[in-house]
């Protein structure tokens, strides 16, 4: 069993070394560019020790579709030259945003969710964002608050 978590333990990995202030570095990083492109109220939290399977949350809300749709690229792209893997970048089914009272159609992302392994970023909308309250759900996390 101790095999198995140490593999998952590596495929987990954004950062060839892995070495938590590199990775916290990087989540930090993440943080500031979000900042820089007007992403509000961005925060990083500290998931190591809570979960298995990130070791950063970073969060950040969006005014409007386009705008959540422009953060999006700008990680990317931040992960792009650092090397680092893009596990996973998604959005919620349209059926969900209709459940939630939203309007369904393009321009009308409520929250985007891009896994980088040791990083996951939320973009969110406000009414999302105050809706699944991240910070609170996991309110256990070290929080730090980024501001440019």
């Amino acid at each position: 069993m101790s095999d198995l978590l140490q593999e998952t333990d590596k495929e987990s990995s954004v950062l060839p070394s892995a070495e938590p202030l590199a990775v916290e570095a990087v989540a930090n990083e993440a943080g500031r560019l979000l900042c820089e492109h007007k992403g509000g109220d961005v925060v990083v939290m500290d998931m190591r020790g809570l979960n298995f399977w990130t070791d950063f949350f970073v969060i950040a809300t969006a005014t409007s579709g386009t705008h959540l749709s422009g953060l999006e690229r700008h990680v990317k792209e931040f992960a792009a030259l650092r090397g680092l893997e893009l596990r996973r970048s998604r959005k919620p089914e349209m059926q969900a945003i209709v459940q939630l009272g939203g309007t369904a159609g393009p321009g009308m992302e409520e929250w985007c969710l891009i896994d980088l392994g040791n990083i996951v970023i939320h973009l969110m909308n406000e009414r999302s964002r105050s809706f699944y309250e991240l910070e609170r759900l996991w309110s256990s996390a070290t929080l730090s608050r980024i501001t440019v």
